[in-house]
């Protein structure tokens, strides 16, 4: 198969796997928000926030590294493989391990700590799964990742149900993550020998380079976590578990959501990255022009159009005693339209080798958002939790495109970002119009008016589509 029809493929397959994980996600948090409640499910949501914590002291920026040298050192793949998975085994192992230990000196309940000493197991497989990863993306082979996390979305909604079905604790459910987890990680590693051969080695040589390009990353991984997860940890300290688990809940569609533009960041990156190389600063331009277009097609109508649906949909997602965090969920939604531009920009800033720079603007947003969250969350609970989210990850968009300018000079343009803002008011009127008519009802009536206003607007969405990802194939063929 040609190289622009594996491109073809894997595009085709990571989406339509993340459309099955997405969907799967959902209905997995309804089932536990119904069968937890909003005190459990808040024990649920500060367990994984706390061991999620540790996990980012694993990761040292070792996936980006090691697609590097896969493609930089084909003939080695089998060493830099076996090095980068035995490192991150030990390093999983050294750092995860003080998760269950350190949670035994906070205040926390008793099921809330046994909670965090399996969630561990989940976090070690997800992130020796990463670097399994790795080997698919630079192999070209991302099917296999689909598969694999499909399959393990299957067993953690299968194990969810007969959860639900016995009235399972919250370390019960716990169990069912973690299993998922290990499933997708098994699977993963089995795929993963029909391209490398993984042994328990370390190369000294690999682990220094490791070591020396992947720490910017690392480091900037470890500020993103400050102001993505701290707002949890900080409102179970000083709120009740309830209110934790409002938060949760609408905190969950975020990191479900999240997934995509990630999906779409890392398609492009590579092609930003050559046209950066071959300073071809009018094709980096015209693809980073295109990409942000194209993830606007579906940020801005969510920032905009969330606030009209937020009680529905958190009715759909939690039931009855979810309702309170529609607020929550409004403001959540436009945080995340801000991670939609984050996650294209801060990649982007890899690609232009800016991520040195960079580093200083993640460090000023950690320490302002932190910052933020000890003045709000006490006084303003989830709501003062879901602002600073909202205003952190629009600073720290902020901040990346302006390293991004100060790389290479690229002025971008705003006007169909406009035209989609304009598109989005048939959508806006249609909600207006129809408060008592029943979600599915009302989305579908909706989107059908966004297809209306971008055509009016000339934005409809499959010429968008249609130029990135030509510019897409059309860049990886060079």
């Amino acid at each position: 198969m040609s190289l622009t029809g594996q491109l073809a493929r894997n595009t085709i397959l990571q989406i339509a796997g993340k459309i099955v994980s997405t969907v799967i996600g959902l209905v997995v948090i309804g089932l536990l928000t119904r069968s937890l409640g909003a005190d459990r499910f808040g024990h649920y949501t500060t367990a994984l926030a706390f061991v999620q914590v540790f996990g980012v002291l694993v990761d040292m920026g070792l996936y980006i590294v090691l697609v590097k040298k896969l493609a930089e050192e084909p003939e080695r793949r089998d060493a830099w493989a076996s090095t980068a998975f035995t490192l991150r085994l030990y390093t999983a192992l050294g750092f995860l391990v003080l998760a269950p230990l350190t949670v035994l000196l906070t205040h926390y309940p008793g099921d809330v700590k046994t909670a965090v000493a399996i969630a561990t197991l989940s976090t070690f497989a997800v992130t020796l799964n990463q670097v399994l990863v790795g080997v698919f993306q630079w192999s070209l082979r991302m099917d296999r990742v689909a598969i694999a996390e499909i399959a393990g979305r299957v067993v953690l909604l299968a194990g969810t149900l007969v959860a639900v079905a016995k009235h399972a604790s919250v370390t019960g459910i716990m169990l069912t993550v973690a299993l998922g987890s290990v499933v997708n990680a098994g699977i993963s590693f089995w795929f993963s020998r029909s391209f490398v051969r993984i042994r328990l080695r370390l190369e000294r040589e690999m682990v220094r380079t490791i070591f020396r390009e992947g720490w910017p990353i690392a480091l900037s991984i470890a500020f993103n976590l400050v102001y993505f997860k701290a707002d949890t940890l900080i409102l179970s300290a000083v709120r009740p578990a309830s209110e934790v688990g409002l938060y949760g809940s609408a905190y969950k569609v975020l990191e479900v959501l999240a997934t995509i533009p990630a999906m779409v960041a890392g398609l492009l990156t590579p092609i930003l990255a050559a046209a950066y190389a071959g300073q071809q600063q009018d094709r980096l331009r015209d693809i980073l022009q295109r990409a942000i277009d194209t993830v606007s097609l579906l940020a801005i109508p969510l920032a905009i159009g969330t606030g009209f649906v937020a009680r529905q949909v958190m009715l759909l997602v939690g039931g009855p005693e979810f309702v309170a965090a529609a607020n929550a969920l409004t403001l959540l939604m436009i945080a995340t339209a801000a991670i939609f531009y984050g996650n294209l920009f801060a990649n982007t800033v890899v690609a232009v080798n800016a991520q040195r720079r960079m580093l200083w603007g993640y460090a000023g947003v950690a320490v302002a958002s932190l910052a933020g969250y000890f003045l709000t969350i006490p006084r303003w609970g989830m709501a003062g939790a879901a602002s600073m989210t909202v205003a952190s990850e629009v600073g720290v968009t902020l901040v990346a495109l302006y390293f991004i300018y100060r790389a290479t000079r690229v002025r971008l343009r705003v006007t169909n970002l406009l035209k989609i803002t304009g598109a989005c008011i048939p959508l806006v009127l249609v909600l207006l119009a129809t408060p008592d008519l029943g979600l599915v009802w009302r989305l579908g009536l909706a989107m059908v008016a966004y297809v209306i206003g971008l055509t009016l607007f000339r934005m409809f969405p499959a010429d968008i589509l249609r130029q990135t990802f030509s510019r897409f194939t059309y860049a990886r063929r060079d």
